[in-house]
Order: C-alpha cells, then structure tokens, then sequence
C-alpha cells in the first residue's frame, strides 16, 4: 500500500492527442520525477473541441503502464455506469500486473450526460449513480480479496464469482473523485484508500475533511487512512512578465478563464499548495491537455516540488 510521503502527479486526458504524444508525455514526465500519473476515462473530449479524438481509457492506462517503471499509474476517473464492477475489477487486476503492482484505479459516479447519451449507455439520476458507486466499490474489494466472492445488491449480483489472478497489491489502491457531502464523502470514508478533489479555497477543502472526518466517525475508521489528493490545473512561468505571456499564448489553445488556471510562479504555487499540504493533502496532480505545456510540467518538478517535501527525494 500506498505511504505518506507528498507525491507529485499528472492528470492527462488523452484527447486531441496521438498515441506516441501521450506515450511521449509519460516517459518524459518519469524522467522528470514525477511519482504519479494517470489517463481520464472518458469516451469524448471534456476540455476544447468535443467531437475532437479521445482514446478509451482503461486500455490507454494498460499502454502507458507499459510505457514506464516506476510512477505510480492510475485512472482519475472510472464512470461507474460504463463497466460493470466486475469487468472493472479484471481490468484494473491485469493493469496490476502489466505495471509490476504500481496500478490505483478511481472510479466515481459519472457526470457527462453526452457521453452517455450518444451511445445509448443509461444515465440515472445521481442518488441511482451513486448507489451504484457504493456497490461497486463493494464488488471490486471483493473480488480483489476474496477467493469466491457474492454479492446481492440492487444493481448487481454475483454468485461465487471468482477472479484470478488477483493484483499484485496486497490492497490495490482504490481512489474515489468527487465532493459531494452526503453521499460521495461517505462513500469515500467506507470504501476509499485516496479521496480526489479539485483544488479549491482553503476553507472549503477544511470543510471537506471535516465532513469526511464525521463520515469516518459514523463508520469507525479513522480519517488519516485515506490519503488526499488535489488536481489543479495551473500554468507557470519564472517571473510575471512570463505570465502575462504564456496566458496570450495559451488562450487561443485552450478555455483558460473558463476552466480556473491558476497563473502563478513557482513561489506563489508553493505559497497557494502550502496551506493543503498542512492540512493533510499529499498528492498534488497536475493537470495537463494536448497540446502539452512543458513549461509548467519541467517547473513543477524542478521548483515547486522540492519546496512541499524536502529532504523527500
């Protein structure tokens, strides 16, 4: 299982990318010192051009597995109404092996309609999603734990069902986005190893925890087993001047105003992580579209990295 140590990561989507860019970028960012990376699951693009290409996930996350030795490979997120849990778990039990035990499969509720509607795939309301999301994370332990396994729920239902082999991991990673109060942060306190969240302001993510710390209490496990993760989605440069550039060479690339990119240096970067990182947040992924901005990625490691775990690497 996973440590505490501070992690650094990338959320790619591969959209409007090649194969060979997206093998490009995680052989690059290995090379970087990146802990952490991870493939969206998504069957459409979610940030530009919507009827742009955008590869399966799964299967990319298989490939870039492939791709790497050491970083920590994952999926941020799994649409629980797309895969039933069982296939789920086989997928991510051979990504297990395919990686050599580095496999963290996240798996969350679903939220784009379009996706879902074009090819026919039903899209319940939430409070339906979210039910299967709580079983899902149920039939996926299982299976990844016990040798037969059976399950009765609502949605799904498995009779001595059986997978083999099983992960590598002892207890492979399971990580659960969202930051919904009632139902998501209790599904995250039951059945979650790492919670996800966006970066937000402070207050909000101290009120997070308070929430999941009191779901953690009703359910008798304590809030520090679950490790916080942060994705933001951020553009550096060394100085201001540097900003006010890269933001006239990006705006045309990509809907920054609307997506919230933080511009910053890597001072303020440090400055804006810091308070999270004391509140307990240990992975802090970037996030990163085609075209990839190398920049910020090269920044991140060699700047703002060290400042959040020294004496780490």
């Amino acid at each position: 299982m996973i440590d505490d140590q501070v992690r650094f990561g990338v959320y790619s989507g591969p959209q409007h990318a090649t194969f060979e860019g997206c093998a490009e970028l995680w052989r690059r960012c290995e090379e970087l010192g990146y802990d952490w990376l991870s493939v969206f699951d998504h069957f459409m693009p979610i940030v530009g051009d919507p009827d742009g290409p955008c590869f399966e996930g799964p299967t990319m996350m298989a490939a870039m597995a492939a791709q790497t030795t050491r970083v920590r490979v994952a999926i941020l997120v799994t649409g629980v109404t797309y895969r039933h849990p069982a296939v789920a778990a086989n997928i991510a039990a051979t990504i297990d092996h395919i990686s050599g035990g580095r496999a963290e499969y996240g798996v969350g509720a679903a939220w784009m309609e379009q996706e879902h509607r074009q090819y026919g795939i039903p899209f319940p309301r939430v409070g339906v999603r979210m039910d299967m999301l709580d079983e899902a994370c149920r039939v996926m332990r299982g299976l990844w734990t016990e040798e037969r396994f059976s399950f009765d729920g609502e949605h799904y239902r498995l009779d001595e069902a059986r997978l083999e082999p099983k992960p590598l991991q002892a207890r492979l990673p399971l990580m659960i986005g969202g930051a919904g109060e009632k139902r998501t942060l209790r599904i995250v306190a039951e059945h979650a190893d790492i919670w996800n969240t966006g970066l937000d302001e402070i207050e909000t993510f101290r009120h997070k925890l308070d929430v999941l710390s009191r779901h953690c209490e009703d359910v008798g496990r304590d809030p520090a087993e679950i490790r916080k993760s942060l994705t933001l989605r951020a553009v550096l440069a060394d100085d201001e001047a540097g900003l006010t550039a890269r933001r006239r060479e990006l705006a045309p690339q990509l809907p920054i105003d609307e997506l919230g990119f933080l511009f910053v240096t890597p001072e303020q970067c440090v400055e804006r992580l810091l308070p999270f990182h004391e509140l307990g947040a240990r992975d802090f992924l970037l996030a990163a579209y085609a075209p990839y901005d190398w920049q910020s990625l090269e920044l991140m490691m060699r700047e703002v990295a060290p400042a959040l775990r020294p004496g780490q690497d």
